[in-house]
């Protein structure tokens, strides 16, 4: 039986990775820890094999002022709790980062990610969640395991950001650009499913789990509005709006902007996570 301790007590992703292996409980033992009191600092960690480092600071709103927290939450925390489970003996430590390490796209020109591409964060999230990745892979030995997780967009039922928003605007609107993009998505099921096989095969690495399938903008508001029962009219003639609304509104880059990761990037991973197709992942969105 492998024993995991997840940091972060009832965030999104802790709270739907410790419900996914406790599916199986003659497999998993999962316990999960808040570490906003400084509290954790007495936990016995040695009871356990694996620890998920899922505790931080969005990237949701970050302001200027906020930027030594990002550091001291996203980066110190984060080397400290793994150097106490390597101390103690845990023998993973499972690190959450993010694709923005790779810095935030400030157009809508096309971004793919490959395995040459180096990271370089142009903002202090991406920039706090590189340098704990640095710090956190330092320690790595033998004995002790480092896991770099660096997902795309996160989504699923309850989640939280800008794809929820998404799909609200396509349940209403009844008229949409034609602007296609791509965007590299990872549904909720399909990241416990990888943490479960990282756990279950011991892995050691840097990893970039996302969907099968790449993300469009359009695609996502016509699909949603056909499940509902609706219809939206796409049409390129409100395509130019798209780009002069941008220069007032950056926000439109997260709608329309193209990121992804080549699929063989993610292909390097050889057990099969990609358990819940698009199309099936918006029907849960939808609750039906």
């Amino acid at each position: 039986m492998k024993r995991i301790l997840i940091t972060g007590a009832n965030s999104y992703i802790g709270t739907h990775v410790e419900q996914w292996l406790l599916r199986e409980p003659d497999k998993y033992q999962v316990d999960t820890i808040d570490m906003i009191d400084g509290s954790w600092r007495d936990k016995d960690f040695s009871t356990y094999d694996v620890v998920y480092h899922v505790a931080g600071i969005a990237h949701v709103n970050a302001k200027r002022n906020m930027e030594a927290l990002y550091y001291k939450v996203n980066t110190e925390l984060a080397i400290e709790t793994a150097q106490h489970a390597k101390d103690v003996g845990v023998k993973q430590f499972i690190f959450m980062s993010s694709i923005i390490v790779y810095g935030e796209s400030k157009s809508l020109k096309p971004v793919v990610i490959t395995k040459d591409t180096v990271p370089k964060p142009n903002g202090f999230y991406g920039d706090s969640k590189l340098q704990a990745e640095v710090g956190i892979q330092k320690l790595e030995n033998d004995t002790f395991k480092v896991v770099i997780l660096r997902p795309p967009m996160i989504y699923g039922p309850g989640s939280k950001g800008n794809f929820p928003k998404l799909i609200a605007l396509a349940k209403k609107t009844p008229i949409f650009p034609a602007y296609h993009n791509q965007r590299s998505m990872l549904y909720i099921d399909n990241l416990c499913e990888f943490i479960r096989l990282v756990i279950t095969n011991n892995e050691q690495g840097v990893f970039f789990p996302q969907n099968e399938e790449y993300a469009d903008t359009v695609e996502i508001v016509s699909k949603v509005a056909n499940l509902m029962g609706r219809k939206v009219f796409v049409s390129r003639l409100f395509d130019p709006l798209v780009s002069l609304t941008f220069f007032y509104s950056p926000s439109i880059n997260k709608l329309f902007g193209s990121l992804v990761y080549k699929n063989a990037l993610s292909g390097t991973f050889e057990y099969q996570y990609q358990i819940i197709d698009f199309h099936d992942s918006l029907v849960m969105m939808l609750g039906n």
